[in-house]
């Protein structure tokens, strides 16, 4: 994800209606109307460990009620949605690294509608601070139930779950030696030395 640019010279305010109908070939995310290029597409390191993660939350999730996905998918969010025709009118469409999603009912033919339970990040350079901070608050505010911020090297990742009061707790930091662990999948954990290996990262 880089900077803000619009697909469309003189626009300024964008809807899911504009976007469905801009190239296939071109990857965008909308958040409140403004436009995001992802291009580039991610470095190899950054798509090799979404694969895995989604490996992994599929192999334990095989069973149960809630279902992974990997990008890129649709995330349409938006706080009432009453129905079909009221999609082209969203503004903000975004194509998180990993998800989770436990509601049937928001998986459709065109995404996710509606926040996923646990969505996961991997920073690129270009995307930090959309990471960190813009996102970080978007998922907040559409409910998501926990966030997870990866380091694409392994060195750290940090996992928020949101609270009551609608906003994240101070986030769990895990180091390279240490194991993260989900709380809204229980029982679902990730070993930073285990992925280290698994990608090759040595120190």
């Amino acid at each position: 994800m880089s900077h803000v640019q619009s697909p469309k010279s003189g626009a300024t305010h964008f809807t899911y209606g504009d976007y469905r109908n801009w190239p296939e070939n071109e990857r965008w995310e909308l958040v409140g109307g403004q436009a995001w290029n992802m291009s580039p597409a991610p470095a190899w390191g950054h798509q090799t460990l979404a694969g895995i993660i989604f490996a992994e939350l599929r192999a334990f999730l095989k069973g149960k009620p809630c279902r992974p996905f990997i990008a890129p998918v649709d995330v349409l969010l938006s706080q009432a949605v009453q129905n079909a025709s009221d999609l082209d009118s969203i503004d903000t469409v975004v194509q998180p690294d990993v998800g989770v999603v436990c509601d049937p009912a928001k998986i459709t033919p065109r995404g996710v509608i509606g926040s996923p339970d646990v969505l996961m990040e991997i920073l690129s350079p270009n995307s930090v601070l959309r990471d960190l901070n813009l996102k970080k608050d978007l998922y907040a505010r559409h409910g998501c139930r926990e966030y997870w911020v990866w380091d694409p090297k392994l060195s750290w990742v940090t996992r928020y779950v949101l609270q009551a009061d609608g906003h994240w707790d101070a986030g769990t930091a895990y180091d390279p030696s240490q194991t993260a662990e989900s709380v809204i999948l229980p029982g679902f954990k990730l070993s930073l030395p285990d992925l280290r290996t698994e990608m090759g990262i040595k120190d």
